[in-house]
């Protein structure tokens, strides 16, 4: 018996496509573990991005703050937790935003799936 798996709303797949697409936009993003890179993208948003060789469309994303739209640009939410945490958001919040829930419900549904 086959099962096939439905991908669960809101869900981006990551693949090799996407990889290629966000390089750069992940790359930027990991550049966040320094306090430097921090700094100097608060200084210049627009310009930071620039460095990296950001598209327009995730220029666009990052000044806006739209953290489903950066995944669905090649962004992959290891690397995006990094911006989100400049945005004070936790992967739990990224989750409710995928998915159309607030953060605790989100949270709760998590606990509920890992109760099984």
């Amino acid at each position: 018996m086959t099962v096939t798996r439905q991908p669960a709303p809101g869900t981006v797949k990551f693949d090799g496509p996407m990889a290629t697409a966000g390089y750069a936009l992940n790359k930027m993003c990991y550049s966040f573990n320094a306090a430097s890179a921090r700094e100097a993208f608060s200084q210049d948003e627009r310009g930071y991005c620039e460095q990296f060789g950001l598209t327009e469309a995730q220029t666009k994303a990052i000044l806006e703050r739209d953290v489903l739209a950066l995944l669905k640009l090649g962004g992959s939410i290891y690397y995006l937790a990094k911006f989100a945490g400049l945005l004070g958001l936790s992967v739990q919040d990224v989750g409710g935003l995928q998915t159309g829930m607030s953060t605790d419900e989100f949270k709760a549904r998590l606990l509920k799936y890992g109760e099984n």
